[in-house]
């Protein structure tokens, strides 16, 4: 397959030749065009050793070849990573001033446009009402990442990883087959957004604070609902497994990180699944070097602060929008364990009550118990339950359960009102 991979000014361009290194090894016929601000972070010489072709961003180079109209005509796809702001904009309306914006005005198959720039550019409006205007002319747009941006700063506008953005270019010229309209799922036309994984919190530029989570049970979550027909929405913290192909996905570390996709995802969601495993505390300073043992034998300290209570923030905001309820159904999860004071369930009903979640997935955790096993059982409690109906519990491999959540979902979401 020929590709053009056009690169953009920004700071992240050095991850695009890990992307260009992933098409060339699966056998793809590579043509770079970087625009001239991106040269002052990768160079030419790189583009043009990595892909085996020659490598230029002026329309006025081998003119006799007319580049400009024939890379376009001939790419089966187009890829931009990274999309800067400046990049998405000049793209939007239609500039023609350097190779690569030419190209794109060229372009007869698929283009993705992978985004990448600090979170403020992200959430202007103007940048946003590019990506709407790209994205109704038929190019794909990825959701950035969530994460370490330049300096300190953290944030939705990292750069999707280049696996990420492999799969989702490989996605574009191979998409799915669409479901037949005479037989829609009974979650089609709803967006359903998923969190999975375990987050982890930064102690120094190699230690972190974790937990087991594999993320399989979220992946076979995500899974149910493509299967039901909805567009998955698909936040992953670290996972032992790939994210299902067909999601949109978007890649976080921290539990911080999280919060702020899972913000940004909610008001546009007709359902919220918290099966992420996040972290309840952080450390409260993040070394910039490597904590050193001490020649002294002196242990170090490390204080704890807690995270934010994601899921029981996301009813809250719900309730707090004034408009229709958005989500419409807000699904929670909880990792118990019992003790001397209350078993599991009642630690699950406590926490249910005290989320103000529609419904709470309650699992029993412990040594080889649900984190990174392939089977598992779990509650199902809703505020309705009753001691004449009592709480639903279904025991499986993880995607026989997660079909059976997402089918409690489509039964609950019928009971809501409709949003708009």
């Amino acid at each position: 397959m020929r590709i053009v991979l056009g690169v953009g000014g920004g700071i992240a361009a050095y991850k695009s030749a890990s992307l260009l290194r992933l098409f060339t090894e699966a056998g793809h016929n590579v043509s770079v065009i970087p625009t001239e601000a991106s040269t002052r972070f990768v160079g030419v010489a790189t583009w043009e050793a990595l892909s085996g072709n020659p490598v230029s961003s002026s329309v006025f180079d081998e003119v006799e070849k007319v580049n400009h109209v024939r890379l376009g005509h001939e790419a089966d796809l187009i890829v931009v990573a990274p999309a800067t702001a400046d990049l998405l904009a000049r793209a939007a309306s239609g500039q023609a001033n350097d190779l690569l914006t030419n190209t794109l005005l060229m372009a007869r198959g698929p283009v993705l446009f992978a985004p990448a720039m600090h979170t403020e550019m992200w959430a202007h409006p103007a940048t946003r009402a590019n990506v709407q205007t790209l994205r109704t002319r038929g190019s794909l747009v990825m959701e950035p990442g969530v994460g370490r941006l330049t300096g300190k700063d953290s944030g939705a506008g990292r750069l999707p990883d280049p696996e990420d953005i492999f799969a989702a270019a490989m996605a574009a010229v191979n998409p799915l087959p669409a479901v037949p309209e005479s037989a829609p799922g009974p979650l089609s036309g709803k967006t359903v957004t998923i969190t999975a994984g375990g987050t982890r919190e930064p102690l120094d530029p190699v230690r972190f604070l974790g937990n087991r989570s594999s993320g399989k049970q979220g992946a076979a979550l995500a899974q149910a609902a493509l299967d039901a027909g909805a567009h998955v929405r698909f936040i992953a913290a670290h996972m032992d497994v790939p994210a299902p192909g067909g999601v949109e996905l978007i890649r976080v570390e921290t539990a911080l990180e999280l919060r702020d996709a899972v913000h940004a995802a909610a008001p546009e969601s007709d359902v919220l699944i918290m099966a992420a495993a996040v972290a309840d505390f952080r450390p409260d300073s993040l070394s910039d070097t490597k904590i050193k043992k001490r020649d002294d034998g002196a242990d170090p300290v490390i204080t704890l602060i807690r995270n934010p209570d994601i899921l029981a923030e996301a009813v809250q905001h719900r309730a707090a929008n004034g408009g229709p309820a958005r989500p419409a159904l807000i699904v929670g999860f909880a990792a118990e364990t019992g003790d001397g004071s209350a078993d599991v369930l009642d630690y699950g009903r406590q926490k249910l009550l005290r989320k103000g979640c529609d419904l709470l997935v309650l699992n029993r955790v412990g040594t080889s118990l649900v984190f990174g096993q392939d089977s598992t059982e779990v509650t199902l409690l809703s505020p309705q339950d009753s001691e004449t109906a009592p709480p639903a519990t279904y025991t499986g491999t993880k995607s026989d359960v997660a079909r059976r959540i997402i089918a409690r979902v489509e039964q609950e979401f019928q009971a809501v009102p409709a949003v708009s």
